[in-house]
Formats: C-alpha cells, structure tokens, sequence
C-alpha cells in the first residue's frame, strides 16, 4: 500500500473517535524528519492482578504504582524489590512509585511536618523521604513522584458533559473557602518557597546519588496571584511558579510530574498555549511523565472532559512531546463519571486506546 494512501485510509478511520483534525496535521507534516517515538502509554493506579492482566492486554506496559504509605516497612529494598517484580511477572515495568506526599491538604497529608516545618520532625520526615528515594534507586524504580500542597484539590461542582456525563468542575467565582485557612495558617509566596527549598536542598542531591528522578506534580488548579486560597500563596499553580522551581536547585534528576491539564489549567487559552509550555520545560529536560488530561474552558473556570472532547488539540501535543524528546510515560488522569461506569474502568479503557491510537500514528510517520 502507498504511503499516502495508508495516511488517507488512518485519518478516515480515525474519524470515528474523533481524531479526524489531529491525525490530518500529522499527515500535512508527514514529509519533515520526524523524531523517533520515545515516550510510552502508562497507568498510575493500582498495581492489582485484574488490572496489570487488563494493561497487558491493552499493551500498556509501564506503569506507577499505587499508593504506598509512609510505613517505612513498605519501603524497604527488599518490599520494593518484591514490588517490583510482581509487577514484571505480567509484562509491565514498575516505571515509577509515588512518595507519600499526596495531592490530599495538609490535614489529611501523611507527612504534613515537611510543609509545616514542624522541626525537629521536618528533619526526620525528610530523611525518610531521602531513604525511600535510596532504596528505590536500590530496587531497581528509576522514578518518584510527589506532591507539596496545604490546599490540596479544589473543585466546586459536576455540570453535564457528552452523553449525559458528569464532568467534574471549577469555577473560582462561586468558589468558597470553608474553612478560610488551612492548619497551616497564612502562608505567603516567599514562606512557601522558603519551605519548598528547604526540601529540595536536602532532597535533589539524594536523588542524584540515587539516580532516581524525583517528579513533581502543579498545584491543582491555578489561584489568582496575590490572593490564593485559604490564605495560602498556591506558588507551583502557574507556569512563573513552575519555571522557579526547576531551576531552585538544578539537577537532571528534579522535575515535573506534568500535568497537562492541570497546566492548562493554569492558562487564559490553553488550546493556543499549551504546546509552548511543553516545550519550555520538555526542551529542558524537566517532564519526566504526563498526566494526560483534557479541559474545556482555562484558568479559573474549566470542565475535566475526556481526551478527544476538550480544548487542546491532545494529538498536536502528542507530537510536540516527541518534537522535545520526551521519553517517559503519557497516562491517562482524571476521567468523567459515566452511568454504569464502576470505578471509571471503561472511561479509561477508552483513554488508553485514544493514547495507543496517537502513538501507533505518530509511529508510523516516517
């Protein structure tokens, strides 16, 4: 079959899930050098046998695992050894395991002491943070992510999306701060950063001599500079935010757990803005994995959608991964409520083969 006519036949096929446009601009550009393909689908839950056998059948075949606590016990070589090759007896790499630094506030965290600055706690907290990154980097877990937020995840509601799905929403305008502060108390931009650096100081030359790459996750969602939420300054929720904070301490192995759409969220027109934001950081070396989430609307108000139904061209950012290099993984990140949909299982089943369908093209673009 002629090439052109392969292409042709793809974007007619696509049309049916709704990659028409993405797939016709890979095709009008299929002429220029193309980079190799190096990224990879990934999953970033749980680690049972039900799902592992499911991602090997759908040929997703890096993943994050699930939650582990703060419990040192889980923690050891020989745990995250044992981790680690229970994921592998199904065909998948344990690619990457989440510290216990959660997306959760801070009352809810399980190391709340390390942005607190609870001292002489905040020394022994960062010190178990320090041995876990050692002793994956012993196991064989090339990457950690993290959160640092006292505010946590903010929505304010569900509105009706396709089909009669429940998209999770925000909307800064009817937004309330309940309670107004968090148990941090009134924590400004340069006490939060005092308190981010004081971290990564002591975290960033661990992980070097670990080799372990430690990613972090954007404050979800954006808040108004100079205002925040809850008395708190939210300094990683905008990309000014983001620029700072790689390069607080510079290192190939401290970056970003990528959020896409968390980063659209922090942007006026994510649809026109994205790309350039992923380059900045991907040209730098600083995503080490991508949450890939679309949005409908920006910063203050948006609508979590599936992929194909938000306002960023998801296949044009596919291929401006690959025009910056990245290597790592691209999951699947929060889904809509589907009736019928037990724990999201088919909304992400459809993720993951919008996600493999992308790659397959972007592969076979010579």
């Amino acid at each position: 079959m002629k090439r052109r006519e392969f292409l042709g036949r793809v974007a007619a096929g696509a049309a049916t899930v709704g990659l028409t446009g993405g797939i016709t601009a890979m095709a009008a550009g299929a002429d220029a050098p193309k980079k190799p393909v190096l990224m990879k689908a990934g999953h970033q839950h749980d680690h049972t046998e039900p799902t592992l056998r499911a991602l090997a059948a759908f040929g997703v075949t890096n993943i994050c695992s699930g939650h582990l606590s703060a419990n040192m016990d889980e923690w050891s070589v020989d745990a995250l050894t044992r981790l680690r090759k229970h994921v592998e007896s199904f065909g998948v790499r344990l690619d990457a395991v989440p510290l216990p630094l959660s997306s959760s506030e801070i009352t809810k965290a399980e190391l709340p002491e390390i942005l607190l600055a609870k001292d002489p706690a905040r020394d022994r907290a960062i010190e178990n943070i320090c041995q876990m990154i050692r002793n994956c980097g012993r196991a064989g877990i090339p990457l950690v992510k993290y959160n640092l937020t006292f505010i946590g995840v903010v929505r304010t509601g569900r509105v009706p999306g396709r089909g009669g799905a429940s998209l999770s929403e925000f909307d800064y305008a009817v937004a309330k701060e309940e309670p107004p502060l968090t148990a941090a108390g009134p924590i400004s931009e340069a006490v939060y950063w005092d308190r981010i650096e004081y971290f990564l100081k002591r975290v960033v030359p661990v992980a070097e001599e670990a080799k372990v790459k430690i990613a972090l996750h954007p404050q979800d969602p954006s808040m108004p500079r100079g205002r925040g939420w809850r008395g708190v300054e939210t300094v990683l929720g905008n990309v000014d935010g983001l620029k700072r904070f790689v390069d607080t301490v510079p290192s190939a192995f401290h970056g970003l757990n990528f959020c896409q759409g968390t980063v659209s969220e922090m942007l006026e027109k994510p649809g026109e803005q994205i790309d350039d934001v992923i380059r900045y950081f991907g040209s730098r070396g600083k995503i080490f994995n991508v949450h890939f989430r679309n949005i409908r609307g920006g910063y203050l108000k948006f609508q979590e959608t599936l992929p194909d139904d938000g306002d960023v061209d998801m296949p044009r950012a596919l291929r401006t991964y690959r025009e910056v290099g990245f290597d790592g993984m691209v999951m699947p990140d929060h889904v809509p409520q589907i009736a019928g949909d037990t724990g999201g299982q088919k909304a992400f089943a459809f993720c993951f083969g919008y996600i493999q369908a992308l790659l397959q093209q972007l592969r076979a673009e010579v």
